[in-house]
């Protein structure tokens, strides 16, 4: 049986890490403030915005919400968001995603302040994670990361494939274990002979989005797998996009879902909150 990769455990570690550093920024002078932003009353946008609020309270960071009418013009987001990128008590601003359809996503994340942007989804922080320099990462790779090393598995050295190429996972994170001195490789769906490429890999990261796709044909008898998929099944029971039963015997270790990488992901939003302040300072 596989180590099981505790993202419960691991992200409260982190969490009170980030509430030390904010009662000692708070002991400086410094509060910190993040402004998060609903357009419309999507469910499972409610429930990761509750969320967010939750952490922000437990570590004491002052959570800013505005939750506005699906009718908004992406004209008044972006005045919003203007007006927050000045205001010296907010550190911090996510826009929850999705957006309506009327509101164009890339303009939005990309009028947010660099410095600000604790999502790390603007341009300027994903060229600096492309070219080395530092930034703010974004949060669901920033956590795989800390998943691996918390868990006491070398990433130097190791063959790492990430099935996904996607902004906000697949490349990210590849930038992120080629960092921590990984051999890496993104496959994805035009990729020939995916099971050959998956069964290479030491570390394997799967973001594809496809519930339990990935079967033990995919994978290498010993190898670390990171599942960031989460799905909800016909039973109202949640999966991955690994086919956990299937694979847990041949593992290494894995991450479960739930419990997984999905804690791990406002964990690192708390953290970026903190490394926002810096950012600041520094700009």
């Amino acid at each position: 049986m596989a180590q099981i990769i505790d993202g419960k455990a691991i992200s409260a570690q982190i969490k009170d890490e980030v509430k030390e550093k904010v009662a000692v920024l708070k002991a400086q002078g410094q509060e910190i403030g993040l402004a998060v932003i609903q357009v419309g009353s999507d469910p499972a946008s409610s429930v990761y915005v509750n969320n967010k609020k939750k952490a922000c309270a437990y570590v004491g960071i002052r959570s800013l919400a505005y939750e506005l009418p699906e009718e908004t013009t992406q004209e008044e987001l972006l005045s919003l968001i203007e007006r927050l990128n000045h205001m010296p008590e907010c550190n911090g601003i996510l826009v929850q995603l999705p957006l309506p359809s009327h509101i164009n996503e890339e303009t939005v994340i990309d009028a947010i302040s660099p410095a600000k942007d604790v999502d790390g989804f603007h341009q300027d922080n994903a060229g600096a994670l492309c070219i080395g320099r530092s930034g703010l990462v974004p949060c669901t790779p920033a956590g795989i990361i800390q998943l691996l090393v918390r868990s006491g598995v070398e990433i130097a050295g190791k063959e790492c494939v990430v099935v996904g190429r996607s902004n906000i996972v697949g490349k990210p994170v590849a930038l992120l274990l080629m960092r921590e001195n990984g051999t890496v490789t993104v496959a994805h769906s035009k990729t020939r002979n995916l099971k050959e490429v998956c069964r290479r890999a030491d570390i394997l990261v799967v973001a594809v989005g496809k519930p339990k796709m990935i079967n033990r044909d995919y994978i290498k008898e010993g190898a670390v797998v990171i599942d960031v998929g989460i799905h909800r099944m016909e039973n109202g029971k949640l999966c991955g996009d690994v086919d956990f039963e299937d694979v847990k015997e041949l593992c290494g270790a894995i991450t479960p879902v739930p419990g997984g990488v999905g804690p791990m992901t406002i964990a690192m939003l708390m953290n970026n909150c903190t490394e926002a302040v810096k950012v600041s300072a520094e700009v």
